[in-house]
């Protein structure tokens, strides 16, 4: 399959206006519907849905790649490289905690890419990650 869709995910979230505010000031998302109990978010051209549960992640758990501990599971979006220079400069602005700080991963390597890690206010871990070849997105 060589055209990219936009996908839809839904995650739990602990506080729906702590996530709400998280989503749209932070990650700078657009809202769409809401209720008293759910809001979609444009995340990027793909359709996120955060759902009150008032209950959290309550342990990650975690692979090794390239010399890191990866979130297990997690979720996100593949920018394009300047949005996601962008995106990292502006969680640092509003002092975003990294579980993995912005760097380039498999550097000089088959599949190349800049990545960064880090959760939102209920605990769900978040992968963004860009290549500066976008061909290079499955290679081996």
């Amino acid at each position: 399959m060589n055209t990219i869709s936009p996908f839809h995910i839904a995650i739990p979230v602990i506080d729906l206006q702590i996530a709400r505010d998280f989503y749209a000031k932070v990650l700078n998302c657009p809202e769409g519907r809401s209720s008293d109990k759910w809001v979609d978010f444009d995340l990027y051209g793909h359709q996120l849905v955060i759902h009150e549960t008032g209950k959290g992640k309550e342990k990650l758990d975690h692979n090794p790649v390239d010399g890191h501990e990866v979130p297990i599971p997690h979720y996100g979006v593949v920018l394009p490289w300047k949005a996601w220079e962008d995106l990292s400069a502006r969680l640092k602005s509003f002092d975003v905690q990294f579980i993995i700080e912005p760097y380039i991963r498999f550097q000089g390597e088959a599949g190349e890419q800049a990545t960064m890690f880090f959760l939102d206010p209920s605990g769900n871990a978040l992968e963004f990650k860009a290549f500066k070849d976008l061909s290079q997105l499955f290679a081996k």
